[in-house]
């Protein structure tokens, strides 16, 4: 009995990471060598705790989608979604409450808050959440998590929270870091760097954590870091994501590991869904891998070669970027188009496409002769 799993993370602007696992899996299920065809092909859209992140496991978990009214980033009020999982969990994503994307015309970087993001949590608690993940990216602030703080009223109140970052900046870095793609110039990154230098000394006389020297508390402006400061554990986006959508579970017995994203480079491969997936796949002991993408560099496909490598001594967890990719096909849906816009404007068809290519890879290397 053959069995795949389809598990990629969304292909930006153009295909859910639901939608992409059904493309995908599409082309598995056509996929036929010599009358063989996979028996099973399971369908687990994942995210690494950014953008999509509640998509992703209500998809994958089913549940339910609930509104509340809450502030904006500059201030307006916007309806922002949140999710209850079956298990209890409320699921909220930061850029639904405080995204980048909320803002009409220029952002603001001075005044941008987190506040809707807290509002969102308490909305989440109010609807019968036991506990929460909060996903973090697409932000428009960097105000260290003050917002939410505040409208949390600087506690959880034994609320367990578990914040999914899909970055490990540091809590001082994320003005340097996030500030200019959120609108600051050279003279406002500096003078954001010196608020969250304040912030981090008035969250350590006020709760006791030093924020400083937590790993992933710069994302989302600082957020995550605010939100630690109450008591919230910060965690790798994928892992926390992947656990709660089973993804060890949906590995058992699994033949071939499908995965994919919009763009796949180096940053992929660095607590990313595609990396993760592929590294947790190999120390399993998945033999056959494949990631589908948008687009992939060129230093990528290097590694993994143009037919995927023959051998699979190297591809083990901790060997590197070529000993991960060593035994791995990787494909590009622009490469299959003349124009590099077909490929958006294709991308479900071109994705099956490419699953079909992918399954016969498959399917031939497990009918080979052992």
């Amino acid at each position: 009995m053959a069995v795949a799993l389809v598990c990629p993370d969304k292909f930006r602007g153009t295909l859910s990471a639901a939608g992409a696992a059904e493309a995908l899996a599409r082309g598995l299920e056509a996929a036929e060598l010599d009358r063989r065809r996979f028996d099973e092909v399971r369908r687990l859209p994942l995210a690494d705790g950014g953008e999509g992140t509640l998509d992703a496991l209500l998809a994958s978990q089913g549940g339910s989608r609930r509104h509340a009214p809450v502030t904006g980033p500059l201030g307006d009020l916007v309806e922002a979604e949140w999710g209850l999982l079956p298990d209890g969990t409320g699921v909220v994503e930061s850029a639904r409450a405080s995204g980048l994307a909320l803002v009409d015309g220029p952002n603001d970087p001075l005044a941008a808050s987190s506040r809707g993001t807290g509002e969102l949590i308490r909305a989440a608690v109010r609807g019968g959440a036991k506990r929460i993940l909060v996903a973090v990216g697409g932000s428009a602030m960097t105000d260290g998590g003050l917002g939410a703080v505040d409208a949390l009223g600087w506690s959880l109140k034994g609320l367990q929270v578990t914040v999914a970052c899909d970055v490990t900046t540091p809590f001082l870095d994320a003005a340097r870091v996030f500030g200019p793609q959120k609108g600051a110039t050279a003279a406002q990154v500096a003078l954001l760097t010196r608020r969250l230098e304040r912030l981090a000394e008035v969250y350590h006389q006020r709760t006791g954590c030093d924020v400083l020297t937590l790993e992933h508390a710069g994302a989302a402006g600082g957020l995550a870091g605010g939100l630690a400061a109450l008591g919230a554990r910060l965690e790798p986006g994928f892992e926390v994501v992947a656990r709660a959508a089973g993804f060890e579970a949906a590995l058992d017995g699994v033949d071939l590991v499908l995965t994919g994203e919009g763009r796949f480079d180096r940053t992929s491969l660095d607590g990313k869904v595609t990396g993760g997936v592929l590294e947790w796949s190999a120390s399993e002991g998945v033999a056959h891998r494949a990631v589908v993408a948008g687009q992939v560099a060129d230093d990528l496909k290097a590694a993994a070669g143009e037919e995927g490598a023959r051998t699979s001594e190297a591809s083990q967890p901790g060997a590197g970027v070529e000993g991960l990719l060593a035994d791995v096909l990787v494909l590009s849906l622009v490469d299959r188009v003349w124009q590099e816009g077909e490929a958006w404007a294709r991308a479900g068809l071109l994705a099956e496409e490419a699953a079909v290519e992918v399954g016969r890879w498959a399917l031939e290397r497990l009918t080979r002769p052992t």
